[in-house]
């Protein structure tokens, strides 16, 4: 009997084995691999640059005699022009994809405007010569564009200020005689400033940008009676600027 159980047990234990070995095995699933974020690109922070360029215009200019006013001249359409440099900062915030701010410049310049101009009245001979320099520029300005991701086309205007200098000679010749009366006057000027561009984002942190700007000063009048002369001039011109800046 005890032979006949034993016997059982282990027919028993031998089913229940195989009947284990043939059910399916249980695994662990794979890890999902890690989803990595991309950083997205915003406008908004405070920046520094420098930028560079070229200016050309013309400047209308009147010189009169201060005690008749009676007008010596104009040099209307004189050519103005020369190379434009220096540094900007700023700062954007961008709300989707509207980018708002304000940002200010100041260049050092070699623009200038020179004319001379000889005619003859009354038997006598006049040449005047007019010689005008902006040593430097200075504008404050609003910036709003529509960013296309790390593209910024942008429009931007403002005031503008410019350090002006000139000098303005009249020389009257007859019978192998001259005189020559001259006024020499360098005085600020404010204006505006209007213009468009596109920045472009190289890095998180340096953008890259092309700009034109159109500027328009108003010098008023400059008097100096102990030569009897006056002068007053509006130069304007265009800008064409490249620049780079640093996002921080």
């Amino acid at each position: 009997m005890k032979s006949l159980f034993l016997s059982a047990a282990a027919l028993l234990g031998l089913t229940v084995a195989a009947s284990a070995a043939d059910l399916p095995r249980r695994s662990m699933a794979p890890m999902a691999a890690p989803i990595m974020s991309v950083p997205v690109f915003t406008w908004t922070g405070f920046y520094v640059g420098v930028q560079g360029g070229y200016a050309f215009g013309q400047e209308n200019v009147r010189i009169y005699d201060t005690v008749t006013g009676l007008n010596y001249g104009r040099l209307d359409g004189s050519d103005l022009d020369g190379v434009v440099g220096g540094v900007h900062a700023g700062y954007n915030v961008q709300f989707g994809s509207i980018v708002v701010g304000v940002e200010g410049d100041i260049e050092a310049t070699g623009i200038e405007s020179k004319r001379v101009e000889t005619y003859t009245a009354g038997g006598v001979v006049f040449t005047d010569s007019y010689k005008a320099t902006l040593d430097y520029q200075a504008s404050l300005r609003a910036r709003i564009g529509f960013a296309f991701d790390r593209a910024l086309v942008y429009a931007t205007g403002g005031v503008a200020y410019g350090d002006f200098g000139a000098r303005f000679s009249s020389t009257a010749a007859v019978g192998g005689v001259s005189v020559t009366n001259s006024i020499k006057f360098s005085d600020d000027a404010f204006g505006y400033t209007l213009g468009a561009g596109v920045e472009y984002a190289v890095t998180n942190n340096l953008t890259v940008r092309a700009e034109y700007r159109y500027t328009s000063y108003d010098l008023g009048r400059f008097d100096d009676r102990t030569v009897g002369l006056g002068a007053s001039s509006e130069p304007d011109f265009h800008t064409v600027r490249v620049g780079a800046s640093y996002k921080f």
